[in-house]
């Protein structure tokens, strides 16, 4: 009995965190592809270029449901995490200087599961 709670547990765990990546259409690969653009800008300041904030939109625009901009804003949250170059300032300030409004921050801190 217990043996199968402990399975039944592991697979509800599973189930849970999977699912704001298998409700959405948003695919993590093309969106940290269209933000390559971005990387000058997010490491260094500036200004982001013409193609760094056509990026932006395009993953604003793609993420048309409420499910698919969670699992674009887990994807993003995830992406400006793992590249320790990045300027957390600047990725945070990225949509704004392209004129752009995410229901997030591109942020390794942003709580993806109240994004709507």
């Amino acid at each position: 009995m217990v043996r199968m709670m402990k399975a039944l547990f592991v697979m509800v765990a599973c189930m849970v965190v999977t699912t704001p990546y298998t409700e959405a259409a948003i695919n993590c690969r093309d969106l940290v592809t269209k933000l390559l653009s971005c990387l000058p800008y997010m490491q260094n300041g500036g200004n982001p270029s013409l193609s760094c904030c056509l990026g932006v939109k395009s993953i604003n625009d793609a993420a048309g449901t409420a499910p698919d901009r969670r699992a674009a804003c887990y994807c993003m949250k995830q992406a400006s995490g793992s590249e320790p170059s990045i300027n957390r300032n600047n990725s945070a300030i990225l949509p704004d200087k392209c004129r752009i409004s995410l229901p997030y921050m591109i942020s390794p801190f942003t709580e993806c599961s109240r994004v709507k």
